[in-house]
Order: C-alpha cells, then sequence, then structure tokens
C-alpha cells in the first residue's frame, strides 16, 4: 500500500519528496492525502489526524518545527503534476482539480479568473491537496454480502473519507465482472477522474468491463449512458444537484439500477437536507447504507431498507 503514496509524492518539489520519502511503510499505508500549503508547515491527513513532518522528517501532531513548503516548491510541484503542460489541463484546472497520470487527484486552491461571471482559470496557486487514490481489493464484499441482488438501487451514505469512494470503485469492478453475483451491464460516471483515475483515456484504477463516461456531469453522464450503453447499473458518485435527480428519475423509469454515493454522517441528516429528501422521493433507491467514521473507512454503520423504491 505503501507504492500509492510513493507514486503521488513523486509529484512533489526534490526537498518535499525527500522527507516524506524517508517516513515508515506503515505510516505511508494510512496517509490519505499531502497537503502543500505556500509558506505553511506540510501536512499529512491519517484517519482524523493531521500529521507534521518536521525538519528531521520524524512526524508529529505538533506543527512547530515542522518543514514549510515555499512558493517556489509549490510552483514546482503544481508542474510535475501537470507534466509541465499547465495549458493541457485548464479544463480540470478552472473545476479546481488536476488528475495526475497515475490516477491520484489533485484539489488546486488559488485566485479564481472569471469571465462574464463564471470561473475561466485559477492563478496564484496557494493550496495543493494530494487525495491518495487507493484501490483495495474486495472493499465492497461484505456490502455485496448484505445487500445481496442490487436490483431496485443502492445509495452510500458517508462523510468525506469514509470510503465511499473506495467501494464504489470495487463494487464496478465485481458487478461488471460477475464475482460473487451476476455480471451486470455497467456505466461509470465518472465527473473528476476519480472513480477511474483515468488519464489519455485509460484508467489507470481497475473497474473490470464498466463502460466510462469520464468528465461528463452527472447528468449528462447518465443520460448518456441510457442513450447509448444499455447499462442495467449505473454508477456516480457526490450526487447531489437537482440536474442529478431529474436524470437519475430516467434510469429509473427505464429500469436501471443506481448506485451512488452522497456525504451525510447519518441518515437523519440525509432526511434534513432538501437534496437528501428529494433523491429518497426518486424512488430510485430500495438499499441505503450508511458508512462509519474515516476511523472505521468502509466500514458498514447502519442498513435501511426503503419501501416504495421503483
Amino acid at each position: 500500500m505503501s507504492e500509492r503514496f510513493n507514486e503521488a509524492s513523486r509529484a512533489l518539489s526534490d526537498r518535499l519528496y525527500k522527507a516524506v520519502y524517508k517516513l515508515p511503510n506503515e505510516l505511508k499505508a494510512k496517509v490519505q492525502e499531502i497537503r502543500v500549503r505556500a509558506e505553511k508547515p506540510l501536512a499529512l491527513s491519517v484517519g482524523n489526524d493531521t500529521l507534521f513532518v518536521d525538519n528531521k522528517f520524524t512526524l508529529s501532531e505538533n506543527y512547530k518545527n515542522s518543514l514549510v513548503a515555499s512558493m517556489e516548491d509549490i510552483v514546482t510541484t503544481f508542474q510535475n503534476i501537470c507534466c509541465y503542460s499547465v495549458y493541457s489541463h485548464q479544463n480540470e484546472i478552472k473545476n479546481g482539480f488536476v488528475t495526475m497520470g497515475s490516477g491520484h487527484r489533485v484539489g488546486i486552491c488559488g485566485t479564481a479568473v472569471s469571465i462574464h461571471g463564471e470561473i475561466n482559470s485559477v492563478r496564484d496557486i496557494s493550496s495543493l491537496n494530494i487525495r491518495i487514490a487507493r484501490e483495495i481489493p474486495n472493499a465492497s464484499e461484505e456490502l455485496l454480502r448484505r445487500v445481496g441482488k442490487l436490483d431496485g438501487g443502492l445509495l452510500i451514505v458517508g462523510m468525506p473519507c469514509s470510503g465511499k469512494t473506495t467501494i464504489l470503485r470495487d463494487l464496478a469492478r465485481r458487478i461488471s465482472l460477475g464475482i460473487d453475483c451476476r455480471i451486470m451491464r455497467t456505466s461509470v460516471v465518472d465527473e473528476r477522474s476519480e472513480l477511474s483515475g483515468t488519464y489519455a483515456g485509460i484508467s489507470k484504477n481497475d473497474l473490470g468491463l464498466a463502460d466510462i463516461l469520464n468528465g461528463y456531469s452527472k447528468a449528462d453522464g447518465i443520460m448518456q449512458a441510457l442513450r447509448t450503453l444499455s447499462p442495467e447499473a449505473i454508477i456516480c458518485d457526490e450526487i447531489g444537484a437537482s440536474s442529478d435527480m431529474q436524470a437519475i428519475e430516467q434510469g429509473v423509469n427505464a429500469g436501471v439500477s443506481i448506485i451512488a454515493t452522497i456525504h451525510a454522517e447519518s441518515y437523519h441528516e440525509l432526511l434534513s437536507r432538501n437534496q437528501g429528501k428529494a433523491l429518497i422521493g426518486t424512488g430510485a433507491f430500495k438499499t441505503i447504507v450508511i458508512l462509519d467514521s474515516r476511523e472505521n473507512i468502509g466500514k458498514i454503520k447502519e442498513l435501511i431498507r426503503l419501501r416504495g423504491a421503483k
């Protein structure tokens, strides 16, 4: 598992890379994010903890005496992430992220450049969040065992870093290949390349035989899949926009099982939000799975069966 950390951290400037490369492999396997902020301490997200690398290349929860990233480190790291071709990544950059060739996604923070009220680009990059994409084989095994048949739709609910995306990746692989279930024609709508890690048309993550609609909005991707791919299941991450709801209803009416994720800590919190109530109101989901906290990544806290699902 430390290999994925080493792979993602190679984008860092030489100075920062040398610091994190010396960290223990058992720690590298647990790191979820590498956060680089201009003139701020280099930080690693590990579960609920934020750890800092000090000048002796050891870890501490105290940011004092920590290794500080310079603006030069930011510039070099950003150029590495874009393979020294920032222009070719402009469409991603204006949406706040870049997908690296290795499949890891990098969140970008800086100054927005707007044209006619719409963000056209981001300049003066000041913060980079390298989110380490990890494939965990059989991450969805418990879920499939407990849920059973996926006919009727599945909504996975959890907080950030609770394992939603990891489970979704493995689900795409398993159901499209028929592992412990029947083979389902599966379409994956991957708006930000986070599920597939697609780079230059090639998926860096193993999604089995799934058809990947990379870079499509959820709504457009769902409709495109319905028109052209004859899916039995459509998988998408982090739904919530009103346009998503309309497309999901179209999918349900076409007899497609929708498998999706949404941010919330509990079923109660989900229903307290307008988007949550609207989503349940589509009738697309027969089963709702609530995941545990980031300290128990991928663990199921609660499973709810809904009546009235289509």
